[in-house]
């Protein structure tokens, strides 16, 4: 199986992601995330934003005021996301790389991160990377806001599943299944897309995202310098356990001296697991 999260991930789909996303509350979503940074006196000032997409959230906060970085893998995606800036006007830099090895010039007051995108780091050891890297570019005192689907939400409601919808854009068939041993949930995407000449072109792709529990995802956090401020049920101030969907994380930079496992300093980046 080849891992989830390389350059091809959201190719044809990013033409009608926001479509077909439409049902998703993302006002909901950037207006949480716009009071958690405030009320940590985080009102201004870079916030990255990692996995961002076609930009829908990026170009919610950079409204707020914020100065927003969004990082994605996928050239697709980014290109959306940079027709929504030119009809904005918000002076967003969108840099196309992997967020498992994401660079920076300097520190922000915030990194956040929608729509499980961290669940597409299908090994711990990536994600635990990842976490660590977070912690580097912060600020001092700076905020992580991230969500990730939980292993009930792939195993209970959507494993072995298959959804499908028929849009005047374009219609899909998402069939999910779910590897129980290894925490693995396995998206098959066919769309069938419009084209010019009035037929149908089927494009397919496959997306793969690892469940983490609670308390696996705390470890990471407290390992790679941070502390944990709040686990909630996804954009919301209820506590957060492994019968929500989705969770949201909040968790802050603790000091790049932290006695943590990686001593505040970023680790040798992991082998890449792949197979063929």
């Amino acid at each position: 199986m080849k891992n989830a999260y390389n350059t091809s991930a959201y190719g044809s789909f990013a033409y009608v992601y926001d479509i077909f996303m439409d049902n998703v509350n993302y006002r909901e979503w950037a207006d949480y995330i716009i009071e958690t940074l405030a009320q940590d006196g985080i009102r201004d000032g870079l916030v990255l934003e990692l996995g961002c997409g076609t930009g829908t959230v990026t170009e919610m906060l950079a409204d707020a005021g914020y100065d927003m970085i969004g990082i994605d893998n996928s050239e697709e995606m980014l290109a959306e996301a940079m027709e929504k800036r030119a009809e904005s006007g918000h002076d967003i830099l969108y840099l196309l790389q992997d967020m498992q090895d994401f660079e920076l010039y300097g520190t922000v007051r915030a990194v956040i991160s929608v729509c499980d995108s961290m669940n597409y780091l299908t090994d711990e050891e990536d994600l635990e990377y990842l976490f660590a890297l977070v912690n580097n570019y912060l600020d001092p005192g700076g905020l992580f806001i991230f969500d990730m689907n939980t292993v009930h939400k792939y195993r209970d409601v959507i494993g072995d599943t298959t959804i499908a919808e028929d849009r005047e854009d374009g219609s899909f068939i998402w069939e999910n299944s779910y590897d129980r041993e290894n925490a693995l949930n396995v998206y098959e995407l066919a769309l069938f897309l419009p084209r010019e000449d009035g037929l149908y072109e089927k494009c397919e792709e496959e997306h793969v995202q690892k469940a983490y529990s609670i308390e696996a995802i705390k470890a990471m956090i407290v390992k790679a310098g941070m502390e944990l401020v709040a686990v909630c049920d996804a954009y919301t101030h209820n506590p957060g356990d492994e019968n929500c969907e989705r969770l949201t994380f909040v968790a802050r930079e603790h000091g790049k001296s932290a006695q943590n496992g990686y001593h505040g300093r970023i680790p040798e980046k992991p082998e890449t697991h792949r197979a063929d």
